[in-house]
Order: structure tokens, then C-alpha cells, then sequence
């Protein structure tokens, strides 16, 4: 078990869930407290708010998928709202009748989530156009692309409905899965071409988008140990990508980043940790266990620099802006980094509350997030 519990949790068998809840209050007690805020420049970057708003999230954090030019963004308690993302305009707001068990994936006309009763809700310009019940839990934000929505449950199934009219398409079922433990975590699933890359336990699959078949298969970790939970090697996401490579994270166990068009694996690195990448032309960026984040050579995955500026400060996955890393943490800080040494440059409040959703780069450079607390947050760098 990680030495800490962070917004990751276990799918168990049902007898010991309880075991698993009161662990969490033990963990919390005696985990480490966060590091001091890091000491910025004499001059440091000035970050400012573009837009803000709010959606009063009581039972669950706010999540948020950048679709074009919209950002659409669901609370747990069913809110859903879309915004133009240059200025914060609400362009609809809808609202389900039941709470969400997974974050929303959008094309900037369709809009899809999951409920806790597992049942997947699709709508357009806010208003419900289909729902489908599904046979398993879903954590993973559906993806909705190519007028196809696409859903991974935790039992690693990966489903495809037409957009449209919520008819099923095709359903792929991994060998050997229902395995006993899972891990209760967003997982990849994400498209590259006409592709559907999905991660399906520690193995990167790629799958024709239209009839479900599996065109390639890469194992980005091997999993090792005595145990269950020793062996979990799920990937996690978002995994990141720039140009035919995409790079991710198997849990707590490996990093490594694969050629997406020829499906061959470029590398993979035994490496701790259990959020998200980030890649641009040269690097691939990750934080550990511990926050430690740190940079490797995308083309070999050779180290280029770590640091220590964040531990413990329960990191999103970072996002890189032109010469900048940026990545939030549970405090409701975005802090910026150089992207070639880890040095802290800059960082901005938020609303006190954790940073939820993947932080979101629009092609006009402001980055995007919402909070647990139901923030909607538009940034950048002052000019």
C-alpha cells in the first residue's frame, strides 16, 4: 500500500472495504506534512486569473475536459456546465438526476459522464439525449470522439455507443479480466489517429475505433511481488502525448512511452508514483510518490533533472506551456517551473481547495482547472 493515501483509492472485494476505509483515516493521521512553499525568484512570474466561476461541488470534485474552444466541466453531485474558454461565457448548464462516479468527456458537442449507478449519460448543448446502463464501475472519463462515445470500466472493458442515438457498437473484453483487485483510479484511454489507446492493467493497447479490434499490444511494466496489491501495475492517466509518442505511468511501478504508430515500445523506467505525464519535443515530466517531480530524455528516458520543491504536496499531473511546467496541488496552488531545471519560477491561488481535473492548455496559452470545491479556473502568465 502506498505510504500515504492520496485522491487514488483500491477497488476491493466488498469484505474488505471497510478494512480499506479505516486504513485511510490511519494513513491520514500520521502522514507527512506537505513541504514549505518554495522560495520564488527576486523576481518571480506573475500569474493572473482570466475567469472564474463556480460549481458548488457538495458530493464529489468538480472535474473538467478542454474540447476546442469549450470547456465542459461536472461536479459529483450531477451539475454540468460548459464554458466558452476564452472569457468564462456559460454556454449551457445541465443537470442529472443522479450523482457521477466518473469525470466528463466532451467533443464540444456531446457531452458524457457516468453515474454512480452506473449508468452512462450523454448530452447535447445540456439537455439529456440518451443514457445506456453498463455492467461494470466506471472511473475513466469517457472519451467522446469521431461521433462514438467510448467507455473503460474497471474491469477493463472497453465499450463503444454511437454518439447519436446511444446504440452499442462494439464491446472489447480483456483476457483473464475480472481479476480481484483493481485499481479505483482513472485510467488511459485516449485516440491517436483513428486509434483508441486504452491502458488495460500495465499493457498500452491500441484498438481500431471502429469495429474494436486490437491493433497493437506494449507492456509498459512488468508486474512484480508477492502479493495483490504488490502486483497492481495499472496504467493511469491522463497519458500525454507529441506527435506518434505517447507516454504514461503504470502505478507505482514503471514510466515509459511508446511509438503510437508503429506500436513498438521506446522505453519504460522503474519509476514510483500514481498520477499523470507530460511530454513536449524533448522531455517527458512526472512527479513520484513522494512529489519529487522530475524530467527524462523522451527519446531513451535517461534522467535530466529532479526536484525536491513540492514533496508531499499531493501533485496533479503537470502540464507543459511553452518553456514552463506547470502542476497543482492540494492546497489550490498552480505552480511554474522551468521545464529545463525544475526550478520554481512562479505559482498563483486558487481557492484554497485541492486541484482536481488534469490542468488544460487552450491555443491562446491559458491553462485551465477546476477544484474540489467546485472552482472553474481560467490562468496565465501576466504579459
Amino acid at each position: 500500500m502506498p505510504a500515504r493515501l492520496r485522491r487514488s483509492a483500491w477497488l476491493l472485494p466488498l469484505a474488505l472495504s471497510a478494512l480499506l476505509a479505516g486504513c485511510g483515516s490511519l494513513f491520514g493521521s500520521s502522514a507527512p506534512k506537505p513541504a514549505p512553499l518554495p522560495t520564488l525568484p527576486a523576481q518571480p512570474l506573475q500569474l493572473q486569473q482570466v475567469w472564474k466561476d463556480d460549481l458548488p461541488s457538495r458530493r464529489g470534485p468538480a472535474q473538467a475536459v478542454l474540447a476546442g474552444d469549450r470547456y465542459v466541466v461536472a461536479a459529483g453531485n450531477g451539475q454540468i456546465a460548459a464554458y466558452a474558454a476564452a472569457d468564462g461565457r456559460v454556454l449551457w448548464r445541465g443537470r442529472l438526476s443522479q450523482e457521477l462516479g466518473a469525470a466528463v468527456g466532451s467533443d464540444g458537442v456531446y457531452a458524457a459522464a457516468v453515474t454512480t449507478e452506473s449508468e452512462l449519460v450523454v448530452l447535447r448543448e445540456g439537455q439529456e439525449a440518451w443514457r445506456s446502463r453498463l455492467g461494470s464501475r466506471v472511473i475513466t472519463p469517457p472519451l467522446v470522439a469521431g461521433e462514438r462515445v467510448f467507455v473503460l470500466t474497471v474491469d477493463r472493458n472497453v465499450l463503444a455507443f454511437d454518439a447519436l442515438d446511444g446504440r452499442p457498437l462494439w464491446n472489447q473484453q480483456r483476457a483473464g479480466a475480472g481479476e480481484p483487485l483493481t485499481l479505483l483510479k482513472p485510467g488511459v484511454l485516449r485516440a491517436h489517429r483513428n486509434l483508441l489507446v486504452v491502458g488495460l492493467g500495465p499493457r498500452m493497447v491500441a484498438l481500431d475505433s471502429l469495429d474494436g479490434s486490437v491493433r497493437w499490444d506494449v507492456a509498459l511494466a512488468a508486474p512484480r511481488g508477492t502479493n495483490e496489491v504488490e502486483r497492481l501495475a495499472d496504467l493511469v492517466g491522463p497519458a500525454s502525448r507529441e506527435g506518434k509518442v505517447i507516454c504514461a505511468r503504470a502505478f507505482q511501478s514503471a514510466l515509459g512511452c511508446v511509438d503510437a504508430d508503429a506500436g513498438r515500445l521506446l522505453w519504460s523506467k522503474p519509476a514510483s508514483g500514481e498520477e499523470g505525464t507530460a511530454v513536449d519535443a524533448d522531455q517527458v515530466y512526472a512527479s513520484d510518490a513522494n512529489d519529487r517531480l522530475g524530467a527524462w530524455k523522451r527519446g531513451a528516458g535517461e534522467s535530466r533533472w529532479t526536484s525536491e520543491a513540492l514533496l508531499r504536496r499531493d501533485l496533479t499531473a503537470p502540464l507543459v506551456v511553452g518553456r514552463h511546467l506547470w502542476v497543482g496541488d492540494a492546497q489550490g496552488y498552480v505552480h511554474v517551473l522551468d521545464r529545463d531545471s525544475g526550478q520554481a519560477l512562479g505559482r498563483i491561488a486558487t481557492d484554497g481547495s485541492a486541484i482536481e481535473s488534469p490542468l488544460s492548455l487552450t491555443s491562446t496559452g491559458t491553462v485551465l482547472l477546476s477544484t474540489r470545491r467546485g472552482g472553474v479556473f481560467a490562468l496565465r502568465l501576466a504579459r
